[in-house]
């Protein structure tokens, strides 16, 4: 009998020892949920930090091609001014030569 009442204590440790595995599982199915959430939930922020990063990029070339242009622009202008003061000189230089004439004539 002392066999029988081995198997029975045994059997009694076996069963405590499931009763806390299952708890265990349990546990564990709670905490690989959570844990699912919340790898989703990083998915998520990190997918929208994603296209703020795209749409930062898209941006940011369209002000390249905005300053492209703009360095275009202000080298046409530039390039008008010269002409223009080269004009402006060329006139003053034609006033001085014609006073110049008029002053030695008197």
């Amino acid at each position: 009998m002392a066999s029988l009442e081995d198997l029975e204590a045994r059997v009694s440790v076996l069963e405590e020892q499931m009763r806390h595995t299952r708890q265990d599982a349990a546990a564990a199915r709670i905490l690989a949920g959570t844990a699912d959430r919340d790898v989703s939930e990083f998915k998520q922020v990190q997918n929208g930090h994603t296209k703020v990063l795209n749409a930062v990029r898209e941006t940011q070339l369209e002000h390249g091609r905005d300053i492209a242009g703009l360095k275009t622009e202000v080298a046409d202008l530039r390039a008008e001014m010269q002409s223009g003061f080269t004009k402006v000189n060329i006139g003053m230089e034609q006033m001085s030569r014609l006073l110049q004439q008029v002053i030695d004539k008197s």
